[in-house]
């Protein structure tokens, strides 16, 4: 399958100071959809991680747009306000309508990324068909909550979580409470052995694909099953 990968630049809304944000699409022959994905909070658009998730989804023929966070881009440490994250996201998906006005757009990301992305869909109405989150972190590790979750239930699009079994940022019975509350536009599939940052434990490990093949047949899984709900 042919794949073509290219550098590009995202021109952040007003809120991210109109920086130029680093980002690169890859587009296998044939996508008919594309996923925006946002990186988490510890490492940029090119982490290892990020592009695990973009290789898992061309695999299974989705196009992906990767970008950089305002506050990556500009080497800071600590990650951007609510109001900048969502505006960077906005952006990104933006970018990508305009640029791929033929291909279906979803949104998300790891961890943090995915996260703000919820955030952004209910400030701005992205013009996408639902949501797409990566190792959801539903509270910090050994603290199990559910604040990160309250205003998941006024999302009306359909939201996919994929969290592996060892997650420690997502307790699983909260998770699976947490999804289950939000009816039939959510689902949760669990990543056979995985942590929060995708490390999987093989000798116990029963799925026989890797973790990012695994995460890609996920979302084809329920793309398929979201086309068929109409």
């Amino acid at each position: 399958m042919a794949l073509l990968t290219e550098a590009v630049e995202v021109v952040g809304y007003e809120s991210c100071a109109g920086l130029k944000l680093d980002a690169q699409v890859q587009l296998p022959g044939g996508a008919t959809e594309m996923v925006v994905l946002a990186h988490g909070a510890g490492a940029g658009y090119d982490h290892a991680n990020m592009l695990g998730i973009s290789r898992g989804l061309a695999a299974h023929g989705f196009a992906s747009l990767r970008f950089n966070f305002p506050f990556m881009q500009q080497g800071k440490r600590r990650v951007d306000s609510r109001e900048v994250s969502t505006a960077a996201i906005a952006s990104a998906v933006d970018w990508a309508h305009r640029t791929y006005p033929n291909l279906r757009l979803w949104a998300g990301g790891h961890s943090f990324g995915g996260r703000m992305a919820s955030h952004c869909e209910l400030d701005y109405e992205l013009p996408i068909e639902g949501l797409v989150f990566c190792s959801f972190p539903l509270h910090p590790a050994k603290k199990p909550d559910r604040l990160r979750a309250k205003h998941l239930p006024f999302i009306n699009k359909p939201m996919l979580f994929m969290t592996g079994t060892r997650d420690a940022l997502a307790d699983p019975l909260l998770l699976a409470e947490v999804v289950g509350e939000l009816g039939d536009r959510a689902r949760l599939r669990w990543l056979d052995t995985a942590d929060h940052g995708y490390k999987t434990l093989q000798r116990t490990r029963l799925h026989p694909s890797d973790v990012f093949d695994e995460l890609g047949e996920h979302l084809a899984e329920f793309v398929t099953s979201h086309d068929a709900r109409g």
